[in-house]
């Protein structure tokens, strides 16, 4: 015969159980988001956000079949122009505040040629992407998707 006690403390032993259950996908899930990694910009072109020594750098991997252009062609700086987009570094200086924030790094944006400071957030799936120009209150976000599947990249690797 089962005593009161002993089914009372069976019954939260058993609660208890279920709980960690449904909590531990959520929390594996929480663990793997990261800014890391390779990111679907909305027009299709993935970007890959890594390290590059003690800061986190961004890096176009794959350019998007609906890109304007292959080559930097908005840079102010006209010798510059005919450089790759490919494998070009877009991102610089980020530091990685936990695994799913990254500030005070620069972004360049090849469709201008403008160069924003930057902050990075990741949140599940997602990226936000926030560029601006003096404070981050006057600036714009983008969000960003986890490429899931492996990337066909460019010719040129990433690097500096």
């Amino acid at each position: 015969m089962v005593r009161p006690r002993m089914f009372l403390a069976m019954r939260w032993v058993l609660l208890a159980a279920c709980l960690g259950a449904l909590a531990g996908p959520a929390q594996v899930r929480a663990q793997s988001a990261s800014v890391l990694g390779d990111w679907v910009e909305p027009t299709g072109s993935v970007l890959h956000i890594g390290r590059c020594g003690s800061d986190v750098c961004l890096w176009i991997v794959s350019l998007s079949k609906h890109a304007k252009a292959q080559t930097d062609i908005h840079n102010p700086d006209p010798s510059l122009r005919s450089r790759a987009l490919c494998g070009l570094k877009i991102g610089s200086g980020f530091i990685l505040r936990d695994a799913t924030h990254a500030a005070d790094g620069t972004l360049y944006d090849p469709k201008t040629g403008k160069t924003y400071h930057g902050a990075l957030t990741a949140e599940g799936e997602e990226l936000d992407l926030r560029g601006y120009v003096g404070i981050p209150l006057f600036g714009r976000s983008q969000t960003w998707t986890r490429q899931a599947s492996p990337v066909k990249g460019c010719t040129a690797a990433p690097g500096d």
